[in-house]
Formats: structure tokens, sequence, C-alpha cells
């Protein structure tokens, strides 16, 4: 006997980034050689600092529940952040801290979405989003953009997607998997769109907004547009910037309502994230941020050397991107030269041949390209292109 399971579940599909990391964890553990460029995870260790506030808490007996929106200290210390770094003032009250920064977007779908409702989202985009929004029963509409655009929407764009029934607005900046970053104008000319659109809510994604290496200084959506403050949501978390992805702790900042309908939810579900992890996110927003800059100046290394040098490889078309830890090129004239049907049956290639796993563009929205981590050593990377150049140029 089958049981069956929600009619929901017949659009969800697994994370596809979840799904190349069990598939090269797999080949590694029968003996083969896999290089891993496939998931967003930092390459180093969590700085010494945050492991010893989390071994003082639970020294000091900090295992037990705490508030479900976070404790008093972390959620002080994410409203001295934003005030500090973005220059946005919130209230303890409009701020609620979750199990990664993941569940805080996937609460935000459940509390604004309703059945019919639309939520716009760029692409490519992270492969989270639109399933994200059909569990919610909404529906995700994508405006689909490319290398000859560097991979952001335009105000055209944007006001051609809208319809009556858009209630949010999904911006990842910078970019999973593009690494492109919108700048302060860019986003102003975004916001006047949805300035004259007020059922609208923006979810600002600024999970990588510290890997950031453009002239131009990082912005958040809410920074650039003011007005709309009260009408965006600010996501963000510990787990990139500070090599903290295990530790699940993420945050978000909005409007009242939704922040209390974002905490009844969690208090269905998850209750409090990690205490011992909360104590450990709060040395990591209050401490030195040396070793944030340090990290960010090793992956900006990293972009340039592989992105120079997937341009050299033919069939490669590779874009700098602003941030981020990936490379995502267009691929398309490799497809060609070896008479491949699509990115997904290069990525099977690449690791059935070069034993290199890396994830499809098509994951993301993006048919034609492959995304690449770059949040591994160096080494790594020269040995990956050198699997890359044998594999199809042979």
């Amino acid at each position: 006997m089958i049981l069956p399971v929600s009619k929901r579940m017949a659009s969800v599909k697994p994370s596809p980034t979840g799904a190349v990391l069990a598939r090269a964890t797999e080949l590694q553990a029968a003996g083969r050689d896999v290089i891993s460029l496939g998931t967003g995870e930092p390459d180093f260790d969590t700085p010494a600092h945050i492991c010893e506030a989390a071994i003082a808490a639970i020294k000091g007996g900090q295992t037990r529940y705490t508030p479900i929106d976070g404790t008093a200290a972390l959620k002080t210390a994410i409203q001295g952040k934003l005030a500090r770094e973005n220059q946005l003032d919130y209230e303890l009250s409009q701020i609620v801290v979750t199990c990664g920064a993941k569940q805080a977007l996937f609460n935000l779908c459940l509390a604004l979405l309703d059945p019919g409702d639309e939520a716009i989202i760029p692409a490519p985009y992270w492969v989270s989003y639109p399933d994200m929004v059909r569990l919610a029963d909404a529906e995700p509409v994508i405006i689909e953009t490319g290398i000859e655009q560097h991979f952001k929407i335009t105000p055209q764009q944007l006001e051609a997607a809208i319809t009556e029934r858009t209630r949010l607005l999904i911006l990842n900046n910078p970019s999973n998997p593009t690494g492109a970053c919108y700048q302060l104008a860019e986003m102003a000319a975004l916001g006047a769109i949805i300035e004259q659109h007020p059922d609208i809510v923006v979810l600002s994604d600024d999970i990588y907004e510290h890997i950031h290496w453009a002239p131009d200084p990082f912005v958040s959506f809410a920074t650039a547009c003011p007005s709309l403050m009260g009408r965006t949501v600010t996501a963000n978390g510990v787990s990139k910037a500070y090599a903290m992805t295990g530790w699940r702790i993420g945050y978000a900042a909005g409007p009242r309502e939704l922040v209390n309908a974002m905490k009844t939810i969690q208090s269905q579900s998850t209750t409090n994230a990690c205490s011992i992890s909360q104590a450990a996110a709060v040395a990591a927003l209050n401490g030195d941020q040396t070793c944030v800059r340090e990290m960010a100046s090793a992956y900006h290394k990293r972009h340039d050397y592989f992105v120079e040098a997937l341009n050299g490889i033919d069939g490669f078309e590779c874009r700098p991107s602003e941030g981020a830890f990936y490379a995502f090129p267009r691929v398309e004239g490799v497809l060609e030269a070896r008479g491949m049907k699509d990115d997904v049956e290069l990525v099977e290639f690449l690791l059935n041949e070069a034993d290199l796993a890396c994830v499809p563009g098509t994951a993301f929205g993006a048919p034609g390209y492959v995304r690449f981590s770059f949040a591994c050593s160096m080494e790594m990377l020269e040995e990956s292109v050198r699997r890359i150049k044998r594999a199809v140029m042979a």
C-alpha cells in the first residue's frame, strides 16, 4: 500500500543543491575523488571567539528554551547591527530570530501569502524561493534575466509582472547564484515602481551582504527606499559571513504585524532557535569583524582567479560578480560543441567524467548555465579547472 501525500507536494521538489551534495558525498564514500563545488558553504572554520562564546554558554547553563522570537541579547545585537551597518532602526518587537535565514523566508511566505496570491521572483533565483511560495499555496511569477543584463531586473520588467494579485517581491542581493548586486540607484528605481502598488511587500534577502567587493557599497532595499521600510522585510543571518552554516541562526526585521505572524508560525513549528547558537551569534555580531573582512577578501581572490579561468575554457562565458561566492557561467557553447541537450546533462557529465560536482542552471530558473561555488581552497579551484578542461576539451 502506498500512502498518499498532500496535493501541494505535486508542485514541490527536493532542494537541487541538497541533492548534489548527497550525490557527491555518496561517491566520495565509495572511494571516488570527487570535488564538490555544488553547495554554498564556507570552507573556513567558525572563528574562535564565536566558538568560545558557545562554550561559555554551555558551561553557564544556557541550554534551556528561550523566547520563541530569540533572546533579548541576540535581538539587541541584531538591532544594533541593522542600525550601525544599514541605517535601519527597528524596535525589538519588530525582530524575530529563526533557525537559519531559510526559516525566516519560509515563515514570511506563510504569514503573507494566501491561495491565488502571486510572488515575483527574478531569475536566476535561489532554488528554494519558488517552492516556498508554492507551499504557501501561492503562485511564483518569474522575471527572466540573463548575462546580457547582468542578471538584474529592470523597472520596466517589474512593472510588467505586477498584477492585482501580486503581494510579494523577493530580492536577493548579492545574488545566489549569480553574485550580481543592485546598486543604490537601481534599488531606488525598483522602489519607485513598488511605491505605486501599496499591497506589495518586499523581501530583502541580504544573507550575502558582507561577501561583497563592488566599488559601490552594499545597500539594503529598505536603506535605498526608506519610504518603503513599512512594507519591507529584511532577512539575514550569520551562516555565510561568519562561517556558521551548521549553527542555524537567521533573523528578519520588518513591519510588526508581519513579524508577529511569523512568530506565531514559528511557535507552532520549531519554537526557538538553539539557545547555544544564539549566544554564539551575539558574539559574532558584537565582536571584532576582522574575520569577516578576511574571509570576504579570500573569496574575492578566488573569484578573480576562477572567473578568469572559466572564461579561458572554450564554450564558457562567465560574468564577474560583485559578491557571494558563486560563478555562474553560460555554457551553451559547450552544449553545442559536445552535442548535449541541456545543462543538466553537462552537470552529469562533469560528475561522471571529471569527478566534479556542480549544479545545473535549470535549478535556478536559468537553463544553459551552471553554478560553481568557490567557497573552497585555491588549490581545489585550480584542480577543478584542470578537470573541466580535460573533460570538455577531450
